[in-house]
């Protein structure tokens, strides 16, 4: 095995709702979707969407795909080319719907940061 990520998937119980954010909030275009699963077109590292209940039976029913989880595992971050860029994006998309978790800011290292939430909690930054 090599040190190298080739596929992020988000497990979720609502692959339509969490399909439908990443979609329509953040701009990602489908490049194949079934009730079960969503894969994205991205530039890079592969992005999907996959069930908990299909994750359970490829794994043979791992424990771990069973059991409900809500929220932070994880977190994506997409960069923007200003801090205008991060105001207005963030502005947009709380404007769209999504949760918004912290307005954009300077953070001590320098960066304009902003923050904000999809349909299971999972918390995301854009970034200068």
């Amino acid at each position: 095995m090599r040190a190298e990520i080739r596929l992020l998937t988000i497990v979720t119980d609502d692959v339509v709702g969490m399909a439908n954010f990443y979609r329509d909030f953040l701009g990602f275009t489908t490049k194949s979707e079934s009730p079960n699963y969503v894969d994205f077109n991205n530039e890079g590292v592969g992005f999907s969407i996959c069930s908990r209940e299909i994750m359970s039976d490829i794994t043979d029913g791992h424990s771990s795909f069973k059991e409900v989880k809500k929220g932070q595992s994880f977190e994506l971050a997409f960069p923007c080319e200003t801090p205008e860029d991060v105001e207005k994006s963030y502005k947009d998309l709380i404007e769209k719907g999504a949760t918004p978790i912290k307005e954009p800011s300077e953070m001590p290292w320098g960066q304009t940061t902003a923050f904000f939430a999809d349909p299971d909690g999972n918390i995301h930054e854009i970034f200068c």
